[in-house]
């Protein structure tokens, strides 16, 4: 019993001992401070409160150090090593922060004004690094905003003015046009989500179409009650013949907006991710015809300015071509790729209108850039004004279409309003499209001239707004930020060339024809510009050459006269064979006699059905103007004499030959019920335009 009481008593004991310290502690410590003088207790209290405001500062410039060094990382691609040295002194400074910080509180000298020198100290630098981090975030903000990522599409239910329709709820037992690309966010995407939220398959019918001229068309001819269409759809067609008045044709019944991903239904946003602007490279420049002031929804661009521009960072030349609006060639998104004008491509995305041009210059397209009206109208006025030479007088609306603006003829600085004029007007121009192509491409190398000018750091945060707001482009942010390299070595080579030489704009020209060839979708005759061929080869070897594709033949000779002006070659201008490329069209036949017709025909190639005995043709299955090529079948031409009662012996014959013809044709109608049938059941005969201005005329 005694052994186990023991220990419990020790223990007891020693608690006892401990408490006993303790007290004669907190009695000493109590003394110490009585006998502390009142002045020195708040020098104590004062230095505590210091030390903490320190650490505090401490605290902010570890914070924005680090902040600053965030936004410099973000820069890739502008000088590496000196960003990264910048990094590294920052945290070695935070560090010698930290380590003074240690050693004021560790030896508690009451050091006051240099406690204060550094708290200062301390405060500037984070105040700097606070600064440094908000201004390179401001401009890489901007910069990552020039590429739209998410973008709001906009999709309209249409029907006819006078339809019985107002509201979603009406269209009941309607048939409804749709378009078949499932990419398609404004034709197809947003389409089908209106369709199966309120469950207009149940009572109506969806009808798949190509594209939307031919869905137009059928509503306008009554074959169509309603159809889908970007909300865009004015825009887009009331410069075209037939269309002037769309906006109060037509009227809306339900629109639906969706933000997507650009990336989630393009294939060209990130074709080109990864490349470098270092490489030569190709950029096609798309105007906008759009009043808004920031391009934030889908802008489709109206085709009317279309500029393929290659560019050699490490020769510093380029090339410049201007694409006719009315240029003939296959587009890209249609069915079996059919000819048309490439205006109408810019309706159907990005993707279409860059496709058609690649596939037709056989020539890839690493990036595109968009701006519309009132981004040019603001870029001229930061740069200060455009200097060009005006032909003559030209008058056209403003960039919000309220009023009229006019520029005098002369040599003279344009600002932004009357520079949109300049780079609009094609009515008043002889050369009419061309003229207009020519002075777009002023106003870039104008602009270019300017913006080497540039000191106010002012003049450069407009433009960087300017860009931000009113451009759209697949231009990653890391490559637009390398661009910085290239222009450091435009300035390196400044210094040993004159400032006009530094970049070569070798300006290119598509020469070709005017032909008025039938539409197939607008059921119609419509002017188009029909390439050279021989001009295009000239075009593409010159854009290859620059892009280091191919090998460059250089001119080591050319000759020239002191008596006359010389003019600077322009690619693709010739001369060249007149007429190249031009397409075979079918004659009309109005008003031919029956012998006439048949020998016209036949030296054609075709063969001829004949309805009626006498008399002179008042009526032809296909319209005049219609490619030969696209014939597969027999003529039907109706006589004004009666009509025959028997059918002709070769008939079933001709009827098989067309229908053989037709499978064997490798470019057929896109187009359901234009006229292309091998029966005469339906005889039409098109009016043609008699001037290539009564087409797709703009506001200009």
């Amino acid at each position: 019993m005694l052994k186990k009481k023991e220990p419990k008593e020790k223990k007891v004991k020693e608690e006892k001992i401990k408490e006993k310290k303790i007290k004669t502690k907190n009695v000493k410590e109590k003394k110490v401070k009585e006998n502390v003088p009142a002045d020195e207790q708040v020098k104590t209290k004062k230095f505590s409160f210091g030390l903490l405001v320190l650490a505090i500062l401490l605290i902010l410039v570890v914070a924005f150090s680090g902040y600053l060094s965030y936004q410099l990382l973000l820069l890739d691609g502008i000088e590496n090593l000196v960003r990264y040295i910048v990094i590294v002194i920052l945290g070695l400074i935070d560090f010698i922060f930290l380590i003074r910080l240690f050693v004021i509180a560790k030896t508690r000298k009451k050091k006051r004004k240099k406690h204060i020198l550094f708290g200062l100290f301390m405060f500037l630098f984070a105040a700097i690094c606070f600064a440094g981090g908000f201004v390179i975030n401001y401009l890489y903000s901007k910069v990552d905003n020039i590429n739209k990522d998410l973008v709001t599409y906009s999709s309209s239910l249409l029907v006819m003015s006078d339809d019985k329709a107002t509201k979603i709820e009406d269209i009941v037992d309607y048939e409804i046009g749709i378009l078949t690309d499932e990419k398609s966010p404004e034709g197809y995407i947003i389409p089908q989500e209106i369709v199966k939220e309120y469950t207009l398959h149940d009572t109506n019918v969806i009808k798949s179409y190509e594209n939307y001229s031919e869905m137009l068309v059928d509503m306008y001819a009554g074959e169509l009650d309603a159809l889908f269409i970007t909300s865009n759809y004015v825009d887009m067609y009331s410069d075209i013949t037939g269309y002037e008045d769309i906006a109060t044709d037509t009227k809306v019944i339900i629109s639906k907006e969706k933000e997507m991903k650009k990336s989630e239904t393009s294939d060209i946003e990130i074709a080109s991710a990864n490349k470098s602007v270092t490489e030569p490279f190709t950029i096609l420049l798309m105007g906008i015809d759009s009043t808004a002031e920031v391009l934030s929804k889908n802008a489709v661009a109206n085709g009317d300015t279309l500029i393929l521009i290659t560019f050699n960072p490490k020769t510093l030349n380029a090339t410049m071509l201007s694409i006719p609006r009315d240029s003939y060639v296959p587009i890209a998104c249609w069915a079996n790729k059919a000819e048309n004008k490439i205006t109408h491509a810019a309706g159907y995305g990005n993707d279409c209108m860059i496709n058609t041009i690649q596939n037709y210059f056989g020539i890839t397209i690493d990036y595109y850039a968009k701006i519309n009206f009132k981004g040019l109208v603001k870029l001229v006025n930061a740069v200060g004004g455009v200097e060009v030479d005006v032909p003559s007088r030209l008058c056209t609306d403003d960039s919000s279409r309220y009023g009229t603006v006019c520029i005098e003829a002369g040599r003279q600085v344009l600002n932004g309003e009357q520079a949109l004029v300049f780079a609009r007007n094609r009515k008043q121009l002889a050369n009419g499209d061309f003229g207009r192509a020519q002075h777009q491409q002023e106003i870039i190398m104008a602009l270019i001239n300017k913006m080497k000018t540039i000191t106010k750091v002012s003049q450069f945060t407009t433009i960087l707004d300017t860009v931000s707001n009113s451009l759209d482009t697949n231009l990653t942010t890391k490559q637009i930020l390398e661009f910085y390299n290239v222009g450091k070595d435009i300035i390196k080579k400044s210094s040993n060339a004159e400032e006009s030489n530094l970049i070569n704009i070798q300006q290119l020209y598509l020469s070709g024809n005017s032909q008025m060839i039938y539409d197939e979708g607008m059921r119609m005759v419509l002017y188009n510009y029909v390439p050279n061929k021989s001009s295009k080869a000239d075009i593409v070897q010159a854009m290859k050459e620059n892009l280091e594709l191919t090998g460059h033949n250089d001119i080591k000779t050319f000759s020239f006269s002191i008596n006359v002006n010389y003019e600077k070659n322009v690619i693709g201008k010739g001369p060249y064979r007149t007429g190249s490329g031009l397409y075979q069209l079918l004659p009309s036949f109005i008003g031919m006699s029956a012998s006439a017709a048949e020998a016209k025909a036949k030296s054609l190639g075709l063969s001829v059905i004949f309805a009626g005995e006498e008399g002179t043709v008042i009526e032809q299955n296909y319209p005049a103007n219609k490619r030969m090529d696209k014939i597969g079948g027999p003529l039907y031409l109706t006589l004004s004499g009666p009509a025959k009662t028997e059918k002709p012996k070769d008939e079933d014959k001709d009827d098989k030959e067309s229908t053989e013809d037709k499978e064997d044709s490798g470019d057929k109608d896109n187009n359901s019920g234009s006229g292309d049938s091998s029966t005469p059941s339906t005889p039409t005969t098109p009016t043609t335009p008699t001037t290539p201005s009564d087409d797709n005329e703009d506001a200009s």
